[in-house]
Formats: structure tokens, sequence, C-alpha cells
């Protein structure tokens, strides 16, 4: 009964969010009583909306959690034998699964903007809602008509086929939901924008309505892909932090749209001015979500991210793109013209640095869009090529290190306008960091490639220069959004400097080696003590045991190889050493069946950890700006209901 009420509550959600268009429609074409009635009804709709499809979401879970393998997605997705919180997260580990919880987060946005948001006009917010019931109408349609997550089996199973053992990780249960609550709140933001057009609305309180969900989602999609590529990092054991795979490349095409449109989003509610680039911005951002849902859920992709393999769901996301995103391009080219333009500002400005920011953020989403389908498209005409690291590095590399300059310059900015020379002089200790840096790379590290110094170079003068704007505050009195800002300006020159480490300094041994040899990796001397056999909940090992010793330092690591029956499946799952100053990374091979002698690939990765690091600052600099405009709206409505 718990999978036909999970479905009933998907029906009654979808038709709920049909109402909310509806009235949404209605509620926008009358003015009389029957509209008024429309537009009071539509907040409680999309709140009902939100319940119901969270209803479905539990009800999916609760099978999962209690192996019902009489529905079908468990018995193909779980085992009886999986730790219960492979068997809680395997809900959403899998395509129905994933989908459903899309649309559950959806739901929930929906409801939150019905319940909590007061900044907008009445007609921009009912406008909101209707687009946000159109989104969510569609996906509902897909779930029932062609990925129903609560299919039957008859007669039922007698044992699940279990779940890819890559996914069963405590990351799966942090990282797609991260990155499902951003895409969810760029559909928010893209919600907001339908809706301004709508009406007309666009401008700083729009924008101030607006910017947290953006920031919301920026923070989030941050730490999706800051886990996700910790994920891939130890847990698929080929030593590297990101592959430019098609897949890890939908998560950050959001993320570099939603960065561009958080900056936008900023200047028009500060200033009033990028009124266009917002809007524009706020479809782009969604879009990029959208093409991320259709390349990782439709087929087209061979990854473990890329669930679905039937092309009959492809084309069903293929059209919902082509209706939500045609149709909000084709109502941005019928209403931009009557959108005022925002106030003007000289080219020498914080405004015109943001510009060229989000120019360079686009030419960065263009590059890797192009990267990301041109194989696809080639695919189409029997063309089977790859775009590998070479081109996006070539590419967009050159544009990353120009984009970082204008981040170091952008905050020593004045709003308006300003003086070239003046930014000079204010740009004097940055400039000094990021050459010294050069120089000394230069005498000192030997031969590096030009990109991995320049990178070097540029992160260590980003963060000196995102310091400068708090160096002459009162550190107190600063607002918590400026110290936002700088903390994630901060987290982008560390990461920069740790992906440039891990460019120019990582050493690795490809080795074979007998119980009690011993190698050198960096400056760590490493140890094959013994191999032995080891058992878990629901898979068997053959586990290492290496000692790891340099300069009175020292540690065990015991990397495995992990055997799995259901499905059978072999794993590599390797064991990391962290210190100050990087990683120790580990991974055990096969034996080498003539010599009996064991493979090893050691790598030593100096500072790599200030990667993630980074991303950690980055989306903690979201937080802080997202708590101290919430603090602050929260004090000035306290001053207004104790003063009146």
């Amino acid at each position: 009964m718990i999978a036909e009420s999970g479905l009933a509550a998907l029906w009654l959600a979808a038709m709920l969010a049909g109402l909310q268009l509806l009235l949404g429609v209605l509620a926008l074409r009358r003015k009389d009583a029957a509209g008024e009635q429309a537009m009071a009804a539509i907040g409680p709709v999309a709140i009902v909306q939100g319940a119901l499809v969270a209803i479905a979401m539990a009800s999916l879970i609760a099978v999962f959690v209690g192996t019902d393998l009489s529905v079908k997605l468990v018995a193909e997705n779980s085992h009886s034998a999986k730790p219960w919180i492979y068997k809680f997260a395997g809900a959403w580990g899998n395509h129905e699964g994933s989908m459903l919880l899309w649309v559950t987060i959806l739901g929930a946005g929906g409801a939150l903007v019905a319940w909590k948001e007061r900044a907008l006009d009445r007609a921009t917010h009912v406008a909101t809602l209707a687009a946000q019931g159109a989104i969510a109408l569609g996906f509902y349609a897909f779930l029932l008509f062609a990925s129903n997550p609560f299919a039957r089996l008859n007669p039922a199973a007698v044992e699940g086929q279990g779940l890819n053992p890559l996914l069963q990780d405590p990351g799966l249960a942090f990282h797609p939901s991260t990155l499902y609550a951003g895409y969810v709140g760029l559909s928010v933001a893209f919600s907001f924008a339908v809706g301004a057009l709508v009406t007309g609305q666009v401008g700083p309180v729009f924008a101030r309505a607006m910017r947290p969900w953006v920031l919301g989602a920026w923070v989030l999609l941050t730490i999706g892909i800051t886990a996700g590529s910790y994920w891939a990092y130890y847990e698929l054991g080929w030593g590297g932090w990101w592959f430019w795979d098609p897949v890890e490349n939908a998560s950050l095409m959001p993320w570099l749209a939603a960065t561009a449109l958080l900056h936008s989003v900023n200047v028009l509610a500060a200033r009033d001015g990028l009124r266009a680039w917002t809007v524009m911005l706020a479809v782009v951002a969604f879009s990029m979500s959208m093409i991320g849902t259709f390349l990782v859920r439709s087929g087209i992709l061979t990854s473990v991210h890329a669930f679905a393999v039937d092309p009959r769901r492809g084309a069903f996301i293929l059209g919902l793109l082509g209706l939500y995103i045609g149709g909000a391009l084709a109502l941005f080219g019928a209403r931009i013209g009557q959108v005022r333009a925002g106030r003007s500002f000289a080219f020498v400005s914080r405004e015109g640095g943001l510009v060229v920011n989000n120019l360079l953020l686009s030419v960065i989403l263009g590059i890797v869009l192009i990267g990301t389908l041109y194989p696809l498209v080639a695919a189409g005409f029997g063309v089977r090529l790859s775009v590998g690291p070479p081109f996006f590095q070539a590419a967009a590399g050159p544009i990353a290190l120009a984009l970082v300059a204008v981040m170091a310059v952008g905050p020593a900015l004045r709003w308006r306008r300003d003086q070239a020379e003046a930014v000079l002089i204010r740009m004097l200790w940055p400039l000094v960091a990021a050459a010294g840096t050069f120089a000394l790379l230069l005498t000192l590290a030997g031969r590096m490639s030009i990109l991995s110094l320049l990178g070097l170079s540029f992160g260590i003068g980003l963060i000196v220069a995102s310091v400068l704007p708090v160096t002459r505050r009162n550190w107190r009195r600063t607002p918590l959004p400026i110290w936002g800002m700088v903390v994630a300006h901060v987290g982008m020159g560390v990461s920069m400097v740790g992906m440039a480490c891990d460019s120019a300094f990582t050493a690795e041994r490809l080795v074979a080696l007998y119980p009690g040899q011993a190698t050198i990796v960096g400056p760590w001397r490493v140890q094959l003590d013994r191999i032995y056999p080891n058992v878990g909940p629901n898979w068997s090992a053959l586990e290492a045991r290496l000692t790891a010793t340099r300069d009175g330092d020292g540690a065990t690591l015991r990397p495995q190889q992990r055997f799995f029956t259901d499905p059978p499946t072999t794993t590599s799952e390797s064991a990391i050493a962290t210190r100050w100053d990087g990683q120790l990374y580990t991974v055990l091979g096969q034996q080498d069946a003539a010599t009996g002698r064991w493979q090893l690939r050691l790598w030593w990765k100096p500072f790599v950890t200030l990667i993630w690091l980074g991303g950690v600052l980055i989306a903690l600099g979201g937080a802080l700006a997202l708590f101290g405009r919430w603090f602050k709206g929260w004090q000035q409505r306290r001053r207004e209901a104790l003063w009146g």
C-alpha cells in the first residue's frame, strides 16, 4: 500500500500543479472577483502540492528502506543485504528516483515561494507561482507517463539486483541532493524572471526578491560540485579530481551561469543596472540545469551518474527543454523592449568590471557547452570522437586566468565611475604578490607549464586582492555580505593555487612489489607489508597494508580491491594519508600471475587539498552573504513590529 499511496500522492500533486497554472492565468487575466479569488487560492494550492510530492518521495524512501521487492525500481536497484544508508540513498540512486527527488525539491521550492515570499508585488508573485506550476506539471507528466517509480512486479522478485558499487558511498546521500537543490533554486529564479517579464516589473524589488534564491542555489551547487569532485577523487581510484566528463560538465555549466547571474542580480538590486542581463542570465542558468538533466537522464551518455538508457525518456526531457526554454526566450524577445534600461555607468567602474566578469564567465560556459555537446552532435552524423581535458584546458584555461584577474580588480573599483590610475595604485600589493610569486617559481621550481605558473601566481594575487576591501574597515561593523564576498573570492584563489600545485608538482609511481619491498614516491618511502582478506557487510576484499614514512613522519594505509556479488563487480578502494602540505594517495592493483608481485599506484599530491578547501570557502562566503541579508531583513521587520 505504501507504493500505491505514493503514486496517488504523485497524481494529486500533478493535478494541483495544473490547477496552480490555471489559477495563475485566471488571476492575471481577470480583474474581477473571480480573479481575486484565484489570486488568493494559488498560494495554498502551491503549498499543498509541495506537501503531496514530499509524501510521494517519503513513500519511495520507505519502500527502499523496507526492501519491498514487489516494486520494480527496488528490485532493480537494491538488495536485502545492503547497509541501510545505501538503501535510503538508493531511493534516488537511479533514474526514476532521481527525477522524483528533482520534482520534490521543485515542489518544496514552490511552496516556500508561496509561503514566505513577501517582497514581490502580488501580480508578479502570482505569475511566478504559475510558472513554477508549469515547470512542475511537465516533470509530473514525465514521471507518471514515462518513468513511474512505483510500478509493481508480479510476481515479486526473490532478491534485488543491487546498486552500482561505485554509488555505495556516503557521498551519494549528500552529493546529488545538494546538486538537485541547486538546480531547483535556479528554477525558482527562472520563474521569478518569467513572472517579472509577464508583469513588466523588472527592477530592484524583483532583484532583491530573487537574490536569496540565486544565492542559495549557487551555494548548494558549489557544495554539490565540490563534494562530487572529492567523491570522484577518492572513490574512482584514478587520482584525479576533474576529468571534464560530460556529466561533470552538466553540473559545472549551471554553476557558471549562476555565478554570472549572482553578480548581475546584485547590481540590479543595489544599483538598478543590468536589467536585461539579469533576466537573460536567469533563463540561461535554468537552461543549463535542464540541459544537464537531459544529458544525465536521456541515456545518450555512459557514466556512473547517467542512469537512463531509454531514448524515449530523453525525447520527453528534450521536449520539456524546448517548451520551457523556447517559451521563456520567446517571452524575453517579446517583452524585453518594454523593460526600461537601468542606470548608466562608466566602463571603468564596479558595474563595468562585473559586466566583463559576466562576459568571461559566458565565454567559458560556451566553451564547456560546445565541448560537451560536440561529440554528441558528431555521433548523430556517424562520426565518433571525444573531447577531453586537453581541449578544455587549452580553450578555457586562458579565459579562466583573465577571469581571475578581473575578480582581483573588481572589489577595488568604485561604483558608477572610477579612474584607471587610482585603480592601479589600489592594486599595487596584489600585483607585487603575483609578480613576486612568478619570479620565485621561475627561480626555484624549475620547469613548470606556463598555465600552472600563471595559475599559481594569479591565485596568490587574487587572495591578496580579495582581503584588501576589509583591511581599512572596522571588522566588527563590516556587513556580513562584504565578508561573504571576501571569503568567496579568497576561496577561488585558494582553489586555483591547489589546482596549479596539483598540476605542477604531483609525483606518480606505478610499481610491482613483493611483500616486504619498498619504493619512493615524492618525499615518501612506501613499503608493502602484506596482503590479506577482509569482509564487509555486502562485499569481500583483498586489502594491502602499506607503511609510509618521511622525515620522522609515518602513516599506515590500507587500499583494497573489493568484490561485490550483486551485481558482480570489482572496485578499487583507495587509501589516502592527508598532511598539511598534501596527500599520499595509494591504490592496490592486480597480482602478476607470472611473478606473484602486486601492482601499486602511488601519488604524492602537494597541496591538492586546497582545491576542496577553496570550494568550501566559496560556499561559506555565499552562506555568509545569504545569512547576512536574511539577518538584516529580520532586524528591520523586528524594528517595524516594535515601533510601527
